[in-house]
């Protein structure tokens, strides 16, 4: 063999070794780099070429795939897309993916390495899993309650189980229909200007994403705090509280909506809502006793999920002593999601154990078989057992001889907290109406739901809007519709 060929055959090994060398390169080192690029049309392609995995509530799918006709195969559908938007989100084939849909999108579309059996397997050929089903934690009687209540008014609802941190309820209003925007074209487009310029802005998750003032409601907070120190023993004995307080440092009066706030007992001050006592009480407190006790409910935590992203809820961590006053009433820059006060009444009605909140109960594959299962877990131990109680005796005061008489269940055990927040520059804005409780079976030491309403402008005159007229009434169906749910022990009195 001469030399020419000699070279010449090296050099075709080397061109060929190169080949290879670069092709692996391209098809296994760096091929999740090509995956997650946005400009490969294959993608979006292989991402509707099947029909998507479901979302499903107790077992029911709310979503659907319908055959396009198209180079993208399906799109998405949806079953109640108003009353379940707030937890699917949506799916759409030009806009991309929210909530429950965005969250879980690689399960749902078949993407997630888990779902591919086996899992090597698939990474070679390729072949893109069928979409696995999430399973959400939802009670349908209780969201359809809510959003019933809420009759398309601005607010919100959230609801959980005080045992385990399942989300029972979780509604947005005014709502919109997800199907919108699923696929593409001229008319979904021009369903994306209309929601999204819509001043009501009905694509906001009003319930884990949009913070309100919580008003009078943060005062269970601010009672946790109180007794949780150590600052008030007995419940019922008088507090030396002025009516109208002066602010700490300032010229300024707090006063009272109502009377018979001088001196209260902190029992009568919860009943009837007396800000002069619990600001009184919050600036006896200080900063760092408000602040650690609302941190125990939840409040400035940046890393809760459901698994979709929740809003912080806000107690500023430096205030002067009036504004720590103004605070302790849920004033001032005190901030609040309808799922962080739910949270605080299921704290109060768990013996004082606060639960992780949770919204996807398992995943299952097509076949049905699981692949994950979300299980219960302890996020604070918010106040003591003892305090715990002491805090029920002043909710269930609220319900049975307060501002909360609406919430009260016939044959139930009820406690709750109004809120009427002040806000809008110089509070001449619409107050927002709060509610917040729990309920359980009469003789439960645990309660079997708790429950936060927000309502955002009230229809009613100013001086009418209380958390009790607007929002306990919305509570009140929601915890009735789990209480008589198939799975309850709760059986409520003949005729009621």
């Amino acid at each position: 063999m001469n030399r020419c060929i000699r070279h010449t055959g090296v050099m075709c090994v080397l061109l060929l070794v190169a080949l290879l060398v670069n092709a692996w390169r391209v098809q296994v080192r760096h091929d999740s780099s090509y995956d997650r690029n946005p400009a490969d049309p294959r993608l979006t392609i292989a991402r509707f070429h099947d029909p998507r995995g479901d979302i499903l509530v107790d077992g029911r799918p709310v979503t659907g795939s319908r055959a396009t006709g198209g180079r993208l195969a399906y799109a998405r559908t949806y079953t109640d897309g108003p009353l379940y938007a707030p937890v699917t989100g949506f799916s759409s084939q030009v806009y991309g993916a929210t909530l429950l849909e965005g969250t879980e999108d690689a399960l749902l579309d078949g993407s997630a390495p888990e779902l591919a059996s086996p899992p090597l397997f698939s990474r070679l050929t390729r072949v893109r899993q069928r979409g696995g089903d999430v399973h959400t934690t939802l009670d349908p009687a209780a969201q359809r309650a809510a959003f019933e209540g809420l009759a398309g008014r601005k607010g919100a609802v959230a609801a959980l189980d005080p045992a385990t941190g399942r989300i029972l309820a979780l509604v947005s209003s005014p709502s919109y229909d997800p199907a919108l925007l699923s696929g593409g074209g001229a008319r979904t487009a021009a369903a994306w200007h209309a929601l999204t310029t819509d001043p009501d802005q009905p694509m906001l998750d009003r319930a884990i994403r949009q913070t309100y003032p919580p008003g009078s409601a943060f005062k269970v907070v601010t009672a946790a705090a109180a007794v949780q120190s150590g600052l008030v023993r007995d419940l019922r004995a008088r507090t030396d509280s002025p009516d109208p307080y002066r602010l700490p440092g300032t010229d300024v009066d707090l006063v009272n909506e109502g009377g018979g706030c001088r001196d209260a007992s902190v029992y009568d001050a919860f009943r009837i809502s007396c800000n002069t006592v619990f600001a009184k009480l919050g600036a006896d407190l200080g900063r760092y006793g408000v602040v650690r006790q609302a941190e125990a409910f939840g409040f400035n935590d940046r890393g809760l999920r459901l698994p979709p992203a929740v809003a912080k809820s806000n107690v500023d961590k430096e205030m002067s002593p009036d504004q720590v006053a103004q605070s302790s009433i849920g004033q001032f820059d005190t901030t609040a999601t309808p799922l962080q006060m739910a949270m605080i009444a299921a704290a109060v009605g768990n013996g004082g154990r606060l639960m992780t909140p949770y919204l996807v109960d398992r995943v299952t594959n097509h076949g049905g078989v699981t692949v994950s299962v979300t299980k219960p877990r302890l996020l604070h131990q918010a106040v003591s057992a003892r305090t715990a109680g002491l805090l029920r005796q002043l909710m269930e005061g609220v319900v049975t001889e307060g501002t909360g008489r609406n919430a009260a269940i016939p044959g139930a055990v009820v406690g709750g907290k109004t809120g009427t927040a002040q806000h809008g520059p110089a509070n001449t804005g619409t107050p927002y109406a709060w509610f917040i409780a729990y309920a359980g079976p009469a003789g439960s030491s645990r309660a079997s739901v708790a429950v936060a309403v927000v309502v955002e402008d009230a229809d009613a005159v100013r001086a009418d809007i209380s958390g009790g007229g607007n929002a306990a009434p919305i509570a009140r169906a929601v915890m009735r519709a789990v209480l008589t749910s198939p799975l309850s022990s709760f059986s409520p009195p003949s005729g009621n």
